[in-house]
């Protein structure tokens, strides 16, 4: 029975491990805070952030690459759950210029309200920021959710811009041991459903 136990806690921990690797991806991980010639750690094209969950962190973490020189080029995209006020993307903005990034270094989408809405909103506006020659560009959200942007972002780009993915760190709703709450587990099954949607052609 003992040697039971033993082996149901240990294929509940290995579960837990390769579901956290498999939902946030950071293709930034081996990289130092600033860019550098390693193929993987080289500067981008843009730096683009989407609304949803804890807005504010992913926003300041997008700041931080573009301070620490991964673009030129920051762009927020994400509309408000209340459409009469401001977009999310508007506060986004209004979080980086209180930063200091130049307003002429932002560009902003206003109406997504799903990451694949995201992904189809922002491809075209990348182009214009960016330049048609654009190839490379990072991609940040909440940890819980990088794996399922990815995705979308990947199918609809298509194979000429290569998306970078980079997860906010120190999300409190995403701890460390998101496990041992209930949000950790509802965020995280809620992305395996949709990111099985996805495969399934029923994204949103």
């Amino acid at each position: 029975m003992r040697n039971l136990l033993i082996a149901i806690v240990a294929l509940l921990a290995l579960g837990i491990t390769v579901l956290s690797v498999y939902l946030t991806p950071d293709d930034l991980s081996r990289c130092q805070e600033v860019p550098s010639t390693k193929t993987e750690c080289q500067p981008a094209d843009a730096i683009l952030a989407i609304s949803g969950g804890n807005t504010s962190i992913r926003t300041a973490e997008a700041i931080t690459l573009y301070k620490n020189g991964w673009a030129k080029k920051l762009i927020f995209s994400g509309a408000a759950k209340d459409t009469s006020g401001p977009s999310n993307a508007a506060a986004m903005r209004t979080q980086a210029l209180a930063a200091g990034v130049p307003s002429e270094d932002i560009a902003v989408e206003e109406q997504a309200q799903t990451t694949r809405q995201n992904a189809e909103r922002t491809k075209q506006l990348l182009v214009e920021t960016s330049g048609p020659e654009a190839k490379r560009v990072i991609l940040v959200t909440s940890a819980y959710h990088q794996r399922r942007a990815g995705l979308e972002f990947r199918q609809l780009v298509g194979e000429s811009i290569t998306i970078i993915n980079h997860p906010a760190p120190r999300d409190p709703d995403w701890p460390t041991l998101w496990w041992l709450t209930p949000r950790g587990w509802w965020l995280a099954g809620g992305e395996m459903v949709k990111i099985i949607a996805f495969y399934a052609g029923q994204s949103q």
